[in-house]
C-alpha cells in the first residue's frame, strides 16, 4: 500500500471498539470469578460480598473512563500512560509505565490466547495434549492478521466481539428475568447482609484487588488514538466511554447472576458456564455463549497487537528501544513490534507450556501500575496548568490515582509470591531502555560534523587481494582492483604445504608478472590468522603515509541459492573478520556463475 493510502487504515468507531475494547470485554469471562475465588476461602456464606465489591470495582472503572477521556483529549498524538508519566512527572516514571505495558501487552497475548484454547479443548478434551500447538497457530494467525493492516483486522474480528456481546446481554437479561420472576430457589444464594465469620477487610481488599483485573485493557484506545478516523481525540473518546458502558453492563451482570444463581468457582466449570447452564440448560443457547466466550478470549490478544506497536513507536522515538519500531511494513502497519510481539508471546506460551493462568496477577499489576503514574501524572498537569474546571478533573484523576495504587498495593502484599518478578525485570528493562538510549546519543555525537573529529586525508590507497588460486574469478577481483590505480596491488596467498607454495608462485609469475604476490605459509592450517596478521601489518605502515588499505575479496555466486552450502564460506568469515578494522576498507567482487 502507498504511504498516501495511510488515512485508509484508520478505524470507524465501531471497529474501533471492537479492536481495541476486546481484552477489557474478555475479561468479563474470569474478573468475578477472581472474586469468588477470594471469598471461598471463608465459605459461600461470604459470596454476598461479591456485590458491594463489585461496585467497588465499577466504581474504579468510572475513575479510570473518566482519566483516560482527559487523557485523550490532553495527549491526542497517543501514547497513554508512557506519555502523560513522562511529560508530568519525569523520564524515569515514563518509562516505568513504557516498560510495565510493553511487557503486559506481552502477555495479553500470551495469557488470551492460552485462556481460549483452554475454553476450546475443555469442550473437546482429546485436544488437550496439543494445547501448546494449538494456542501457537492461533498466535500466527492474529499476527498474520495485523500484518494484512489494521482495518483488515478489525473487519475480521469485529463480529466475535460483538456476537459475545450479544451472548452476555442475553444472558444477563434471561437470567435477570428469571430471578425477577421467581424461577431461581433463593436458597442457592447466602442472603444479603449475613455475618460471615473469618471476614476481614484484607480478604476483602485482596477479593477486590482479584476483581479489578477485569479492568486490564482499558488504556489500550488512550494509547491508539492514531489508528482513528479523523476527529481521532472525540471519536477516541467516544469509544472509550462506549466500552465503559459495556464493561460495566457486562460486569455487574455476571456478577449479580453469579450470586443469585449461587455459582461456585471450580476448575474444570468456569462460572459463566455455570450460569449459561442454569439459565438456558445445555441448549444451543449455552454453546453459543461458551463459543463466542472462547472465540473473544483469543481475540483479547488482538488488543496486545493494536496498542504494543504504537506504545513501541513512541519509545522509539524517544530512542529507548530500536528505531526499526518506528518503520511501517507494507500493508501500512508498524510490522516490526506486530512480529516481535508474536514471538514473545510464542516464548511465553512454550515457557509455561500454554499453562500462563498463573501470571494473570502479573499481568494485572503491570497494568495498574501504569494507572497509577498516569492518573498521578494528570494530578500534576491541572495543578500546573490550572485549566477551566481543572478542580473537577483533578478529584476524578485524584480517586483513581488512590484506587489503583491501592489495588497495586493489595497485588504485592497479596499474591508476592506471583509478582514478584515485576521487581527484576522493571529495574531490567529501565537498564536496557538508558543503554539502548546512550548507544544512539554516542552514534549521534561521533557522526555529527560539528563535533566529530577532523577526517585524515587519504593521500593513496594500497589494494590487498586474497587469492585462492588461478581462476576467473581471481582474474575478475584483479582486473577491478587495477581499475581504482592505487598505489599498489597485493595478492595474497596462504599454502598450507611447502610444495604448494612453489607450484603456486611459478604459476603466478608467468599469469599475473605485474602484481605483487605475497604467500604466506600457514603450518596450523589456518586461513584467516596469518592473513589477518598481514592486513594488520599493511595497515600500520600504510598509516603512517596516510594510505588506506582496502581489501578486495573474490567471490563466486552459484546460480541457485541452495549451490552455496556445496562451498566453503571462507570470503564471509573474513569480511566478518574484518568489518570491525577500523582502518580497513573491505570490498566483495562478485562472479556469477552461469550454471
Amino acid at each position: 500500500m502507498k504511504s498516501t493510502e495511510a488515512g485508509e487504515q484508520k478505524l470507524n468507531k465501531k471497529k474501533a471498539l471492537a479492536i481495541l475494547s476486546s481484552d477489557a470485554l474478555s475479561s468479563v469471562a474470569y474478573g468475578p470469578e477472581q472474586i469468588l475465588i477470594v471469598l471461598m476461602t471463608v465459605g459461600m456464606a461470604a459470596f454476598w460480598y461479591s456485590l458491594p465489591i463489585a461496585i467497588g470495582v465499577l466504581v474504579l472503572l468510572t475513575a479510570l473512563i473518566l482519566s483516560y477521556r482527559q487523557i485523550i483529549f490532553a495527549y491526542p498524538h497517543g501514547g497513554g500512560a508512557y506519555v502523560v508519566s513522562k511529560e508530568n512527572l519525569g523520564m524515569l516514571p515514563g518509562l516505568i509505565a513504557g516498560g510495565s505495558l510493553l511487557v503486559d501487552y506481552i502477555l495479553t497475548v500470551a495469557v488470551s490466547v492460552s485462556a481460549g484454547t483452554d475454553a476450546i479443548t475443555s469442550a473437546f478434551p482429546s485436544l488437550h495434549e496439543h494445547n501448546v500447538i494449538i494456542a501457537i497457530v492461533f498466535v500466527l494467525l492474529l499476527t498474520t492478521l495485523n500484518l494484512r493492516g489494521v482495518t483488515e483486522s478489525a473487519s475480521v474480528l469485529a463480529y466475535p466481539v460483538y456476537l459475545f456481546v450479544l451472548a452476555l446481554l442475553v444472558l444477563i437479561g434471561v437470567g435477570l428475568y428469571k430471578v425477577a420472576t421467581g424461577q431461581v430457589d433463593p436458597d442457592l444464594h447466602a442472603s444479603f447482609g449475613a455475618p460471615v465469620a473469618g471476614i476481614s477487610l484484607f480478604l476483602l481488599l485482596k477479593a477486590f484487588a482479584s476483581g479489578s483485573s477485569a479492568l486490564t485493557g482499558v488504556e489500550a484506545i488512550s494509547n491508539a488514538i492514531p489508528n482513528f478516523q479523523s476527529p481521532a481525540p472525540n471519536n477516541a473518546a467516544k469509544t472509550l466511554a462506549a466500552m465503559g458502558i459495556l464493561l460495566a453492563l457486562l460486569l455487574s451482570g455476571i456478577v449479580l447472576l453469579a450470586y443469585f444463581f449461587g455459582a461456585v468457582p471450580r476448575d474444570e466449570v468456569t462460572v459463566v458456564s455455570q450460569i449459561a447452564e442454569e439459565v438456558f440448560g445445555r441448549h444451543a443457547m449455552y454453546y453459543f455463549i461458551q463459543g463466542t466466550t472462547a472465540l473473544i478470549l483469543i481475540l483479547a490478544a488482538n488488543t496486545g497487537f493494536s496498542a504494543f506497536p504504537l506504545l513501541a513507536v513512541n519509545l522509539a522515538k524517544d530512542k529507548f528501544i530500536p528505531r526499526m519500531f518506528t518503520v511501517r511494513g507494507d500493508r501500512l502497519g508498524y510490522s516490526n513490534g506486530i512480529i516481535i510481539l508474536g514471538l514473545l508471546s510464542i516464548v511465553l506460551i512454550i515457557a509455561f507450556e500454554g499453562m500462563t493462568e498463573h501470571l494473570i496477577p502479573l499481568y494485572a499489576v503491570g497494568v495498574f501500575i501504569p494507572f497509577t503514574l498516569s492518573q498521578s501524572g494528570m494530578m500534576v498537569k491541572w495543578l500546573r496548568d490550572k485549566p477551566q474546571g481543572w478542580v473537577t478533573k483533578f478529584i476524578i484523576n485524584t480517586t483513581g490515582a488512590l484506587i489503583s495504587f491501592i489495588v497495586t498495593m493489595m497485588f504485592f502484599i497479596t499474591k508476592f509470591p506471583q509478582v514478584w518478578s515485576v521487581l527484576i525485570f522493571l529495574p531490567i528493562i529501565l537498564f536496557v531502555f538508558y543503554r539502548i538510549r546512550s548507544h544512539y546519543e554516542a552514534v549521534a555525537d561521533q557522526l555529527r560534523i560539528s563535533t566529530c573529529e577532523e577526517a585524515v586525508p587519504v593521500e593513496g590507497n594500497v589494494i590487498i587481494v586474497p587469492v585462492a588460486g588461478i581462476t576467473h574469478v581471481v582474474e575478475n577481483s584483479l582486473n577491478y582492483a587495477k581499475s581504482l590505480h592505487a598505489h599498489q596491488v597485493i595478492a595474497v596467498h596462504v599454502p598450507f604445504e611447502r610444495e604448494d607454495e612453489a607450484i603456486f608462485e611459478e604459476k603466478w609469475r608467468k599469469w599475473q608478472p605485474d602484481v605483487r604476490l605475497v604467500t604466506l605459509h600457514s603450518p596450523y592450517r589456518s586461513l584467516l590468522a596469518p592473513l589477518i596478521k598481514f592486513i594488520d601489518t599493511v595497515e600500520r605502515k600504510a598509516g603512517e603515509s596516510n594510505y588506506r588499505v582496502t581489501v578486495i575479496i573474490p567471490q563466486f555466486i552459484p546460480k541457485k541459492g541452495w549451490h552455496n552450502i556445496l562451498h566453503n564460506q571462507s570470503s564471509l568469515l573474513l569480511r566478518a573478520h574484518l568489518l570491525y578494522r577500523r582502518d580497513v576498507i573491505v570490498a566483495t567482487v562478485p562472479y556469477h556463475l552461469k550454471k
